[in-house]
């Protein structure tokens, strides 16, 4: 089995695709804003105007889930399956790639602890300090399909 149409599935159901740049409140970015497009893209060149084609979109996400899935080939050092990547794949496209190798369950993964890995998908569930009902959504299927795969 294939992580990628796994993983493709989660974002886009996730993060939904939006073809104009888009205001995403955000305190620390340069002016409290930072403008966002395609499926949750954001950078330098993505500012207010800019409009993407639905290609664009999917080959910007395509581009980040080779990098991403880099990041784990680079730092898992057990053997995961297609699931537990695709959940993985899908918790780093959200949280980031420093912030997935800095954690619990990255340390906890790589001890060999997978159930204790799981669980930890489960304390990324805020935003701001507050309970985001759409992340409590997103890390319970990144549980569940990294404990389905499970060894």
């Amino acid at each position: 089995m294939d992580w990628q149409p796994i993983a493709l599935d989660l974002i886009k159901q996730a993060e939904g695709c939006k073809l104009v740049a888009y205001a995403d409140p955000e305190p620390t970015a340069p002016g409290g804003i930072l403008w966002t497009i395609g499926y949750g893209a954001t950078g330098p060149d993505i500012t207010k105007g800019i409009v993407w084609s639905q290609e664009q979109a999917d080959a910007d996400l395509a581009g980040r889930l080779v990098s991403i899935n880099r990041t784990i080939t680079q730092g898992v050092r057990v053997r995961i399956n297609a699931q537990q990547r695709a959940a993985l794949v899908d918790f780093t496209y959200n949280v980031g790639a420093a912030q997935f190798l800095s954690s619990t369950l990255f340390r906890t993964l790589n001890a060999g602890d997978y159930d204790g890995a799981a669980e930890q998908f489960l304390r990324w569930n805020k935003d701001d300090g507050e309970v985001e009902p759409g992340l409590v959504r997103r890390r319970a299927i990144e549980r569940a399909l990294f404990k389905w795969g499970g060894p």
